[in-house]
C-alpha cells in the first residue's frame, strides 16, 4: 500500500538531487521496462510513440541515453525504428557507443556444438522457444511453464557451476547461457567512462534479474537504479508499477528538462 501512496519515487529523487535533470545519464532496459513482455521474443511490439519519446529524451540529454537489453542491437533497432540509440545488446556482449556508430563485440560466439545441444531442449514441449544470439542462447518457457524445472536441470547439466567461461542466468520465464564476463553492469561501466555519459549522474531502469548488475554499476557512480514491478520485482519494492508508468515518467522528465532550458535555468529539475 505504501508503494501506491508514494507514487513514483524517481520523480522526487530527481527533483531533490543536487544535479540538473539535464545532467543525468539514462540507461533503459527494453522488455518489461519500456515495452510489455510478449509470449515469444518475436511477438514483442513497441507502443506507438515510444521511439519518438526516447529519441526526444536522448536529444535532451545530449545523447547520454543507452538501451541496455538482452536483445541483440539489431533487434533493438528493428523494434525502435527508425530511431537508433547508444546500446548494449545481448546483456552487454554487444556495444554501440554512439547512435550512428558500429557495433563492437565484447564476447565471442558460442560454439556450434553447444548451441545444438541447447536447441534440443525445444523438443521437450512445443511451447519452448530457443533463441540464439551469437554470444548467448536463451530458452524461453513462457508457453510451457510446467517445463521450467526440467529446462533448468538440463541447462545446468550443460553448464555446471564449475564452468569458468559460461554462466546460466535466470530471467522472466527464460533461462539464458552467456559468457561469464558479460553483464549489463559491465556495459554500463564502459559507457560511464566515455562521453557523453562521463561526469553525469547515471540512472538505470529495469525489471529483471539481469538488470541488478546495472543497478550496482550506476550506484557505484553515485546514481540510482529503479525497479519495475512484474514477475521479478514485487510491487512493494518496485519504483514503477509497469511499463506505462515508466513511459509516463520519461515523458515528464523530458518535459522538465525542456522547461528548465526554456527558462534559461541550469539548476535542478522543476
Amino acid at each position: 500500500m505504501q508503494h501506491r501512496e508514494r507514487e513514483l519515487t524517481p520523480q522526487p529523487w530527481v527533483k531533490e538531487s543536487s544535479i540538473s535533470a539535464s545532467k543525468l545519464a539514462l540507461f533503459l532496459d527494453l522488455d518489461g521496462t519500456l515495452i510489455d513482455i510478449a509470449s515469444t521474443p518475436t511477438g514483442a511490439v513497441a507502443p506507438p510513440g515510444l521511439a519518438d519519446l526516447v529519441e526526444s529524451l536522448a536529444l535532451a540529454l545530449g545523447g547520454a541515453l543507452a538501451i541496455v537489453s538482452g536483445r541483440s542491437i539489431a533487434d533493438l533497432d528493428r523494434l525502435l525504428a527508425p530511431a537508433r540509440f547508444c546500446a548494449a545488446g545481448v546483456h552487454g556482449a554487444e556495444i554501440r557507443e554512439t547512435a550512428d556508430g558500429a557495433v563492437r563485440l565484447i564476447a565471442p560466439a558460442l560454439t556450434g556444438a553447444f548451441i545444438e545441444s541447447v536447441r534440443e531442449l525445444a523438443q521437450l514441449h512445443p511451447g519452448i522457444v530457443v533463441e540464439t544470439k551469437s554470444a548467448a542462447i536463451a530458452v524461453h518457457y513462457r508457453q510451457a511453464e510446467d517445463q521450467a524445472g526440467e529446462v533448468e536441470r538440463r541447462l545446468r547439466a550443460l553448464v555446471p557451476e564449475s564452468d569458468e567461461s559460461l554462466d546460466l542466468r535466470p530471467g522472466r520465464k527464460v533461462a539464458e547461457v552467456i559468457q561469464k564476463h558479460v553483464s549489463k553492469g559491465a556495459a554500463v561501466q564502459s559507457f560511464m567512462h566515455h562521453a557523453p555519459f562521463s561526469d553525469r549522474l547515471p540512472v538505470m531502469i529495469g525489471d529483471d534479474f539481469t538488470d541488478i548488475s546495472a543497478f550496482d554499476a550506476v550506484e557505484s557512480f553515485g546514481g540510482r537504479g529503479f525497479r519495475v514491478a512484474g514477475e521479478f520485482f514485487e510491487a512493494d519494492v518496485a519504483d514503477f508499477r509497469g511499463t506505462a508508468d515508466v513511459r509516463r515518467w520519461l515523458g515528464e522528465l523530458s518535459d522538465r528538462i525542456a522547461t528548465v532550458r526554456a527558462d534559461g535555468g541550469s539548476g535542478g529539475a522543476k
